[in-house]
């Protein structure tokens, strides 16, 4: 088998194996090292300081760090479903959100194993082995820069990479391999033009004009990455997220004209997703939650972090309604073992109003020992009389 026939083979393979998109491109640095760099030095990346640790950041300049013996990169795309937009059921009860990427199974379990059988493909096509490292948001690599470069498609405003007749809607995966592979013409063309509706829509202006985003106010950031409480100034333009976020790909002409509901099969929806009942979340326990969310991106966020989003959510949904039911979920929390949880049900607290609520956190705030807590109460309670 020649080189060309092998490259066509190899993309015939990936999409076999799932892959809509396929692409291929050398080891080289990656064009927008540079700006990668600035945006580090800027400190835009919070509390993800593995991005910033020097020995990634060599590897990110030159992959070749990573697998010595790579010669080629193949770049592989997979579609996961479009989001819808409903965000209450038949009785109007207000409904959290999730990004569209964590409705099915855990993509860091799923895209390995397709990209293991792509390898082992090749080498039985070839004969041997063939050096390999296979990465999928997992690696040292500026995955949209090497996308780019392989032909996929454009980094647009919102930061993501877009693929022309198909939207934004997918995983990227990586596989460094020690074959000589011919590369693909790279994607110059900048289709996004004069359009800025990403940026526009963005609630927390997160998106920056060099197709960077500051993380520290990434709606995406604040209900994952970030460990400790959601700053106070941000958490209502988190809306009713509580995993991720999708305003700036929903908004995106390219999506709303060509991303589908379908993707792969492994990343259907599951029952209780993309839309899950604020106040029944709320509710779920160590053991249930871990239960909910086995083989699911969700476990990432932790049940402290999932349930500070959800309270947050729950504030904004429920603000000013002194909706019993709502809280009668957040009195339950406030004595929640975890201080994260009941720092943000006092302040959910003081967001739905009511004589009950007010009277909840000032008992509460009597035997409460944590100094994050009781910062949450007094704030709360000055808020109410401000009301």
């Amino acid at each position: 088998m020649d080189a060309t026939s092998l490259k066509e083979g190899i993309k015939s393979e990936a999409r076999c194996l799932g892959f809509q998109f396929a692409g291929v491109t050398n080891p080289a640095p990656p064009p927008h090292l540079d700006i990668f760099e600035r945006w580090l030095a800027a400190g835009r990346f919070g509390e993800m300081a593995y991005l910033a640790d020097e020995r990634n950041r060599s590897c990110r300049a030159d992959p070749r760090q990573i697998l010595p013996e790579c010669c080629s990169i193949l770049v592989l795309g997979i579609r996961y479903p479009a989001p819808g937009s409903a965000q209450r059921d038949a009785s109007g009860a207000p409904k959290g959100q999730v990004a569209a990427y964590a409705w099915g199974e855990d993509y860091h379990q799923v895209l390995p194993q397709r990209m293991k059988a792509l390898v082992e493909w090749i080498e039985r096509k070839l004969g041997k082995p063939v050096p390999n490292r296979c990465y999928t948001d997992t690696g040292p690599l500026l995955e949209r820069d090497l996308a780019q470069r392989a032909g996929l498609g454009w980094i647009g405003k919102n930061t993501c990479l877009i693929v022309s007749s198909h939207g934004s809607y997918f995983f990227l995966a990586e596989i460094l391999l020690g074959l000589e592979l011919e590369p693909d013409p790279p994607f110059l063309a900048d289709r996004c033009g004069s359009c800025r509706r990403c940026l526009d829509a963005c609630p927390t202006a997160c998106i920056l004009p060099d197709r960077t985003l500051d993380a520290r106010r990434c709606i995406s950031y604040l209900t994952i990455e970030q460990k400790g409480p959601i700053p106070f100034e941000l958490r209502h333009d988190v809306g009713t997220w509580i995993f991720g976020c999708d305003i700036c790909q929903q908004v995106c002409p390219w999506n709303q004209r060509f991303a589908v509901p379908g993707g792969d099969p492994a990343f259907t929806a599951r029952p209780d997703l993309p839309s899950p009942d604020l106040l029944q979340e709320a509710g779920l326990s160590a053991v249930a939650y871990q239960r909910k969310f086995k083989n699911s991106p969700v476990k990432r966020s932790k049940r402290g972090g999932y349930l500070r989003n959800v309270i947050v959510a729950i504030g904004n949904a429920f603000k000013n309604q002194n909706d019993a039911k709502a809280s009668q979920v957040l009195f339950h929390l406030l004595t929640d073992p975890e201080p994260l949880i009941r720092e943000h049900a006092a302040w959910a607290l003081g967001r739905l109003g009511g004589e009950a609520a007010r009277e909840a956190l000032i008992t509460q705030y009597k035997i409460e020992t944590h100094p994050a807590v009781l910062q949450e109460i007094r704030a709360a309670l000055s808020e109410w009389s401000m009301d």
